[in-house]
């Protein structure tokens, strides 16, 4: 089993590094705001919007990769991934905007902390080629 994609996936490297670490790091944000009971601020929708535009750049490089003829081991389960991980900082905004309570806090440090698995699920279904 292996944990990263090859050296040649459009879904590793600098991009994928900066999504996970900006994502951890708004989780934190998020998880203190939660634990003092705030609601989510601005920079915790700051953080999600800085997080949905690496994954969008990802997605934009990984679907040029696509035409160019590269390929994922696993087709379907890339694809779930891919739209799953751009959809959800959108959808902890949303969710945390309807709760303005500490509540709201802990959607985005949530989503935050799912973030970084989904990249890495990424990366695994790309590597599967011939494993």
């Amino acid at each position: 089993m292996t944990s990263a994609a090859p050296a040649g996936s459009p879904v590793d490297g600098l991009l994928a590094v900066a999504a996970i670490v900006l994502s951890l790091l708004v989780a934190v944000w998020a998880l203190v705001a939660t634990l003092r009971h705030r609601a989510p601020d601005r920079v915790q929708f700051a953080g999600l919007a800085a997080l949905e535009a690496v994954l969008l750049v990802m997605a934009v490089v990984a679907l040029v990769a696509l035409a160019g003829g590269e390929r994922p081991g696993e087709p379907g389960a890339f694809a779930g991934y891919l739209v799953t991980l751009v959809c959800l900082p959108p959808l902890a905004w949303v969710l945390a905007r309807m709760e303005p309570t500490r509540w709201g806090s802990a959607i985005v440090c949530a989503v935050c902390l799912v973030t970084p698995v989904v990249v890495v699920r990424l990366q695994q279904t790309w590597a599967m080629l011939g494993g």
